[in-house]
């Protein structure tokens, strides 16, 4: 049998579901100032899929890497989130 796509399909699963709370807090915490991070973050994870010979593990890099990415956009839909009553904001 083989178990990478249900390995690849858990750990994506498993990403996914991390980083939505990730930008929840992180926009709570910091706003979007910063979404460069996220985009390092994904730049870093990008470059190390391309070069890692691991199939699973340079697949899970290129999914974290376009989770970082898509992160970047969630954080400022975030924001409008925050605008709208949906989510509590930061007194401060």
């Amino acid at each position: 049998m083989n178990y990478e796509g249900l390995i690849i399909g858990a750990c994506t699963f498993l990403v996914i579901g991390i980083f939505h709370p990730i930008v929840i807090k992180t926009e709570y915490h910091f706003g979007v100032k910063v979404w460069w991070v996220f985009l390092l973050l994904g730049l870093v994870a990008l470059a190390l899929s391309l070069v890692v010979h691991n199939t699973i593990l340079s697949t899970l890099l290129g999914v974290l890497a376009f989770s970082s990415f898509w992160s970047i956009k969630e954080l400022f839909e975030q924001r409008e989130r925050v605008r709208k009553g949906w989510f509590p904001k930061k007194e401060e």
